[in-house]
Order: structure tokens, then sequence, then C-alpha cells
């Protein structure tokens, strides 16, 4: 994201011609960032989260298959 925001922020969006719009370029990177962002965040979330106990418990007592 903070390149993004570099590219669309602080850059002259002509610096390159105008072929190549830097400033979009920028903003695409921002969106995938935040994207990518809070794709994280959801799977730390789903994440299971299992202690040294649960894992004590189920090799002194394994679940009947």
């Amino acid at each position: 994201m903070t390149i993004g925001a570099i590219l669309k922020f602080a850059i002259d969006p002509d610096v390159l011609g105008e072929s190549v719009h830097i400033d979009v370029i920028g903003v695409i990177f921002m969106v995938v960032g935040a994207l990518g962002l809070l794709l994280s965040f959801f799977f730390m979330s789903r994440r299971g989260r299992t202690s040294e106990n649960d894992l004590l418990d189920h090799e002194q007592n394994p679940p009947a298959i």
C-alpha cells in the first residue's frame, strides 16, 4: 500500500509520459494491498487455536474411530 500511495500522491503523473498512468498504477497497488491485508486478518481469525494442554489431552485420550 505504501508504494501505491507514493505512486499516487508523491510522483508527478506525467513523469513517464502520457502512455503510462502512474497514478492509476498507484491506486491499483493500494487496492490490492488493502485486500491482502483484509484477507490476512480474515484467515488469521479463522485459524484454530490449539493449546498445549489440548494436544496432550488428545495424545493421552485419542478419539474413537
